[in-house]
């Protein structure tokens, strides 16, 4: 069947299934969503693979067209794989109300609006798809959470700051379409002030919507409130959206950016990937961990898009291909293990009511499917071998090593700059994954589960069981997927496939041996355990008696890195006692560690903006001789710069 033929049935299954959510029970519904998912997973993955255009090409004329590519084929089949899961899990995560069957049909819009912002070709479909993209996430949350002020207020910060930001979009999009430069590179036509304000306003229209730092001050709020597949499509699919279009502009359609340009992405990068993993570790909450851990991972990705920038100023174009293909790369991982978690989290919610990573524990007991599948998506995530997150990091790593040789003292700091936040990044997420896994996943069970407690059903089990499935093999065999991805760059890099990776220099991952040799480690524990297993003793706790309140807790593993950090992070601390006759009762200890962007940044600027509104208000007098002065004013002003000649 020609992929034509199968991205427009993909198309027409998940229109067919958000209409029939409205009619007939939403999970029949969700089933034909999958599956035309799947229809768009195998269409984009074979124009992937296959290196197959079909439909227009990319035009700067505002007429409507359509089409499909490698690098679009891609992102489409990243849709597929995250949304295929999801769907499945949705009919046994929402029941058969009004607002399942609502937020069913919203799911399908959702998903439509990315399709057609992956196959648009021209700046009509492509602003339109980005700004769908945009509202039918906020309007899934208030569906959601009706009537609270917390929903409401983070739905109109994430509408407000994505609009603001996102205006970037709508800057370099229309900037390059009135110089006709979409669809190719352009630097040789545009004047280098046209093609640096195109760079920067689609690093801060772009960076926004994916979460970059400090753009990102909506996705804490927005991606922990919103319904778990939600949320999983939103941070596994929506911010690589973001992702692509910024590959599209700055890669594929401005040609060679200068240097500087690059090194600034690294440095949002590097800001992104330490100042987000930094924050997850103090989180208490796992669906808000699990968004901070989102901006860390946008900033490994934009850490290799960096690296790709400044190998094509210094004409390394090899290396350029390494790199760029690692960003692509770790945004297929992060979309496959962080919607696995999302969804994982989705049920732990489900059975225990909450989140509050202190009063969960024993849940991979409880729920060993779920469990084991959580647990795959904590390693990838936090980049253990032989997982994907591994793989991906690993060709990061290399790509920034590797920027330090070539070029200028100023580059080469830059890239060991970057070289050391990656790795920093990278500790710092095993010690944060380390808490989540020994508190809720292992452990003694902190709470008993509510008597409204739901145990996920097998669709539920299937969905996360394959996500878990997906960051085992690309962990195992990462060459066949990057062997395709260097084929994505411009200028056609080359690379050999394979099951391994196996770069320039001799620098290799033999991913199958290291597979081989962890498996025989794992053996070799096994046998020498034996059959002997630990007599349980009593814990000591002081003379009192053991209960939940006194088992460790999320702060036990972040107060060492506190007490480290606490110039830089200034945590806030407070003590209360209660007495009663001199002797005290109750102590109270609250401490937690403020978010220096919005109190140092976004608080000040909403300050002077409402202050300025304020003054400006003051023009609206209503009186109708005001206003008539005003048009006097600017008729004046118009006839005098016309007489000076400064208007024609």
């Amino acid at each position: 069947m020609p992929i034509t033929a199968v991205l427009v049935s993909g198309i027409v299954l998940v229109v067919l299934g958000g209409l029939l959510a409205l009619l007939v029970n939403p999970k029949s519904a969700n089933y034909i969503q999958a599956c035309g998912t799947c229809a768009l997973l195998v269409a984009g993955f074979y124009s992937f693979v296959a290196t197959r255009s079909v439909g227009a090409r990319f035009t700067s004329n505002l007429h409507p067209q359509v089409g499909l590519d490698p690098l679009s084929g891609f992102f489409l089949a990243l849709l597929g794989i995250v949304a295929m899961p999801v769907l499945v899990f949705s009919t046994g995560y929402f029941d058969s109300s009004t607002r399942s069957r609502l937020l069913a049909w919203l799911s399908s819009l959702f998903l439509l609006a990315m399709v057609l912002l992956l196959c648009a070709r021209d700046p009509t479909l492509l602003l339109g798809g980005w700004e769908m993209m945009t509202l039918i996430p906020a309007v899934m949350i208030l569906v959601a959470h009706p009537r609270e002020p917390k929903a409401s207020r983070a739905v109109w910060i994430y509408l407000g700051v994505t609009h603001i930001g996102g205006a970037g979009t709508w800057v370099a999009i229309l900037v390059l379409a009135g110089h006709h430069a979409l669809g190719g590179p352009s630097s040789l036509h545009l004047a280098y002030g046209i093609q640096v304000l195109v760079c920067v306003s689609a690093i801060i229209g772009l960076g926004t919507k994916a979460g970059l730092m400090p753009f990102h001050v909506w996705l804490p709020r927005a991606h922990p409130i919103a319904p778990a597949p939600v949320s999983a499509l939103m941070s596994g699919v929506m911010i690589k959206v973001s992702i692509y279009l910024l590959v599209r502009i700055l890669i594929d359609w401005l040609g060679p950016v200068p240097m500087w340009i690059g090194i600034i992405v690294l440095a949002l990068g590097a800001l992104s990937a330490v100042g987000g993993v930094t924050s997850a570790i103090f989180q208490h909450e796992l669906k808000r961990l699990l968004a901070m851990h989102s901006i860390e991972n946008i900033g490994i990705i934009t850490l290799a898009l960096g690296a790709s920038l400044c190998f094509r100023a210094q004409h390394e174009l090899v290396w350029a291909s390494i790199a760029l293909g690692a960003a692509l790369f770790h945004s297929l991982n992060h979309a496959i293990f962080k919607s696995l978690l999302f969804l994982g989290s989705g049920t732990f919610e489900k059975y225990l009511g909450a989140l509050n990573i202190d009063r969960m524990g024993g849940l991979l007991r409880k729920l060993p499917i779920i469990g084991v599948s959580f647990l795959v998506g904590s390693m990838a995530i936090a980049g253990l071998p032989p997982l994907n997150g591994f793989a991906s990091e690993w060709l990061t790593l290399q790509s920034l090593i590797h920027v330090s040789q070539f070029g200028k003292m100023g580059e080469s700091l830059a890239g060991a700059l970057a070289l050391v936040a990656l790795a920093v990044t990278a500790a710092l997420a095993v010690l944060c994954f380390i808490k989540v896994i020994g508190l809720v996943l292992l452990g003694s069970q902190r709470s008993t589960p509510y008597s409204k407690a739901m145990e996920p059903t097998r669709p539920m089990n299937i969905a996360l069981a394959f996500l878990a499935l997906c960051c085992l093999v690309i962990g195992v065999v990462p060459g066949l997927v990057f062997g395709y991805l260097i084929h994505l760059s411009p200028w056609q890099g080359s690379h050999r496939l394979s099951t391994g990776l196996y770069l320039p220099g001799g620098d290799s991952l033999p991913t199958l041996w290291v597979t081989g040799g962890l498996l025989c480690l794992v053996g070799i524990f096994y046998l020498a355990r034996g059959t002997k297993t630990a007599s349980e003793s009593p814990t000591w706790a002081c003379g009192q008696d053991l209960s939940p309140r006194l088992l460790w807790t999320s702060s036990g593993f972040s107060k060492p890195l506190k007490m480290t950090l606490q110039t830089l992070l200034r945590p806030s601390r407070s003590i209360n006692t209660s007495e009663l006759g001199n002797v005290v009762q109750k102590v109270t200890y609250q401490s937690s560690v403020p978010h220096h962007f919005e109190s140092h940044l976004y608080a000040p600027l909403h300050r002077f903006m409402l202050t300025q509104a304020v003054r400006v208000r003051k023009l609206q007098s209503g009186k109708l001789s005001v206003y008539v002065s005003y048009l006097i004013g600017l008729v004046i002003v118009a006839l005098s710069l016309i007489r000076l000649g400064v208007i024609r």
